[in-house]
């Protein structure tokens, strides 16, 4: 019952034994957080994909897992539940739901998110995010990905990619940050936590560490009736005409039209057939002497996953850390996900990202969204 933390409080204790005597979960209280299930009873094989865990927000202070569980338990089957703890026994005002799968997860966001759990009290219910990327700033613009990759590897475990942009006026150089890819969440999560303290060198510069914000997925349907590419790392004095006519060389007259913002863009195509062929023929192809990234774009203001674009929360701090998709946040949003000890990745210190980063999302009446 310790280990419960519920040595103080006789109610809770008795509500929370019958819970687990009913379900036969069981539960555990460990570095600020009380978890129950994770596995649940009886499961065998991996841990539910991503996309199977939702975050809850604003719940109230005097409310536990034997009001929690049975509400979440209506979504679908709980994998685990994460209650964040304080030291007093109260608990944080948040948690995670990991349910066995990604529809019982949505469901539970249709069903809950907003929900009235005691009067005048409602909580919020999205997507959680298990990220395994960090931003790393402040790096010597010098330096090139081969180096960053091993001068990472060597003081940190599990990393398993380094992305690094260009500088857009000399390819050459980059542009003083990188985001590294780790092999899971908890890798990343221990590595942030090593290098975060602000103690930490490389190359004799003071690094800046945090999460980067996380991609988020668009629903697949909407992807397959996507014509329009994002193309990145391009060079300032690359024009529209000259992309119009790279991007249609295979075929004269397939482009609709160019949007160009400082060194990225989005080309729109007459027909998705032609999208999908321009984007096999010039991703890593060469345009006025620079490699470009060619992806499909993502619409903007559509529900990415199932969620509200992912559910993002005004804390008026700045931006969070780029996407993988090169993209930093919005002024002052923010993105819930998934971060070491259980809590809420950057909801504490944020990063400032340079300004020139582009966003691949995109407006069905053609305005695209940049920083």
């Amino acid at each position: 019952l310790k280990r419960l933390g519920l040595h103080a409080n006789q109610n809770l204790r008795m509500a929370l034994l019958a819970l687990m005597e009913k379900t036969g979960y069981n539960m555990v209280q460990e570095n600020g957080q009380r978890k129950y299930g994770g596995p649940p009873p009886g499961w065998k094989g991996p841990a539910p994909p991503r996309g199977c865990e939702v975050f809850v927000g604003k719940i109230p202070r005097d409310l536990y897992e034997d009001e929690l569980v049975p509400l979440f338990e209506r979504a679908g089957r709980i994998y685990e539940f994460r209650l964040m703890m304080e030291f007093s026994g109260e608990n944080r005002g948040y948690a995670f739901v990991m349910y066995t799968n990604r529809e019982a997860a949505q469901r539970a966001i249709q069903m809950l998110d907003n929900y009235e759990i005691h009067p005048g009290k409602f909580i919020g219910v999205c997507v959680s995010l298990d990220n395994c990327r960090l931003f790393i700033g402040s790096i010597p613009k010098d330096k090139r990905k081969e180096e960053i990759m091993e001068e990472m590897t060597k003081v940190t475990d599990g990393v398993v990619d380094v992305i690094v942009y260009p500088s857009s006026t000399d390819k050459s150089r980059n542009r003083g940050f990188a985001f590294v890819e780790y092999e899971s969440h908890k890798g990343a999560a221990m590595a942030r936590r090593k290098l975060i303290p602000g103690t930490f060198q490389l190359w004799g510069n003071s690094i800046q560490v945090d999460w980067a914000e996380p991609e988020k997925d668009v629903d697949e349907e909407v992807m397959q009736r996507v014509r329009v590419l994002y193309v990145r790392n391009l060079m300032l004095s690359t024009g529209e005409e000259t992309l119009r006519q790279e991007f249609s060389r295979f075929k004269p007259g397939c482009v609709e039209r160019v949007k160009k913002l400082t060194d990225y863009a989005f080309v729109h195509y007459r027909s998705r057939a032609d999208a999908v062929t321009a984007l096999s023929l010039m991703n890593g192809a060469q345009i006025d002497g620079a490699t470009v990234e060619v992806t499909l774009a993502k619409p903007a203001g559509v529900k990415e996953g199932g969620t509200a674009g992912g559910r993002r929360y005004n804390t008026n701090r700045g931006h969070q850390g780029g996407s993988a998709g090169g993209g930093g946040g919005r002024n002052g949003m923010l993105v819930l996900h998934r971060s070491d000890a259980g809590m809420m990745g950057g909801a504490g210190r944020t990063l400032p990202l340079p300004s020139r980063l582009g966003s691949p999302f995109y407006s069905g009446g053609g305005e695209e969204v940049s920083q």
